[in-house]
């Protein structure tokens, strides 16, 4: 932790897009003795965004309010307004932060919607109070907040392992066009692991069976430097939560089957649900499908590799940053 140039007492503000995310491949492998379980994904984050304002003003104390008609839940419970509370304690703020978020992407959906909002503060609130908490400590403030946080951190393409929180990022993939199809259905993402039914492994078995899957990644997906070139949207995509949540909501996998039949190269359900989405050739041939669908349930989007997620935000928080550095830090 550590401080760095004074705080201002005029306000200051910036306006930011906190991205969705989508899982393109998705695996739960078993039981954790933590009581988690363990995974292995490739995250990718998605143009569908929300809308995001932070203004804030130094002073004597420290007062948060997080305004989000959207979400039917109390300030307090709020991934975002939990962020800034805790960034907050981590580098001893003090002053009046507001927080305004307008939702775009649709809750509990396996989009990420909460946790990149929750990411949005931490990569904000740097710049924007003029103070400075390193990479480690603001890695551990993310994972606290949730497995998904870390991956807003970065952005782009990325491996995740354990919860999803140990990332290996990957080389930027093609700006892939897509749709997908937020239909509303609330599906509770521990009901749905408790469904998989998968086994429990001793800690030493885990520990073994976890250093294979690093090398397997390693091997695999880490290793070819052209897999972004390569990967046309058919090579990859499995979901285990498939088979548990279709069975009980058969119209997900009518949407899946719906997304190809309109001429998605590859369509799966991102997460434990409810979410579906296909990826598409080209923008004409999503453009296409969309108007083939023709549901208001149906959103269009785009792949948004590490470099464009970077230059955008760096863009939109301007003189508040430092343009060379990742993540963003207030000028010296």
């Amino acid at each position: 932790m550590s401080r760095t140039s004074p705080m201002h007492s005029t306000e200051r503000r910036v306006r930011v897009k906190s991205y969705a995310k989508v899982n393109l491949d998705l695996r739960v492998l078993w039981r954790r003795s933590d009581g988690f379980h363990e995974l292995r994904s490739l995250f990718h984050t998605i143009s569908l965004a929300d809308d995001m304002e932070m203004r804030w003003r130094s002073g004597d104390s420290l007062s948060v309010v997080t305004a989000c008609p959207a979400i039917p839940l109390v300030m307090e419970d709020n991934l975002a307004h939990r962020a800034a509370l805790r960034y907050a304690d981590a580098v001893g703020l003090r002053g009046s932060l507001l927080i305004s978020v307008q939702k775009r992407i649709p809750m509990g959906g396996g989009l990420g919607g909460g946790s990149s909002n929750a990411a949005a503060v931490l990569l904000a609130l740097p710049a924007l109070t003029g103070t400075h908490l390193p990479g480690a400590p603001l890695l551990e403030l993310a994972e606290s907040l949730g497995s998904d946080v870390p991956f807003f951190l970065q952005g782009g393409a990325a491996v995740g392992i354990g919860r999803g929180e140990e990332l290996f990022p990957l080389p930027d993939f093609p700006p892939l066009y897509g749709l997908l199809v937020a239909p509303g259905i609330a599906v509770p993402t521990p009901a749905a692991y408790k469904a998989l039914r998968r086994p429990a492994l001793p800690l030493p078995a885990e520990n073994h069976a976890f250093a294979t899957l690093k090398r397997e990644f390693s091997a695999q997906l880490l290793t070819p430097p052209d897999l972004a070139t390569q990967w046309n949207g058919s090579g990859l995509g499995r979901n285990d939560f498939e088979s548990v949540v279709f069975a009980d909501h058969p119209e997900l996998a009518r949407w899946k089957s719906r997304l190809l039949e309109a001429g998605a190269s590859h369509a799966m359900m991102s997460g434990s649900g409810s979410t579906v989405f296909g990826l598409f050739p080209s923008r004409d041939s999503a453009l296409m499908g969309q108007s083939r669908l023709g549901s208001d349930a149906v959103h269009a989007f785009q792949l948004v590799p590490r470099s464009r997620y970077h230059r955008d935000w760096l863009r939109r928080l301007g003189l508040h940053t430092q343009t060379a550095l990742w993540p963003p830090q207030p000028p010296q």
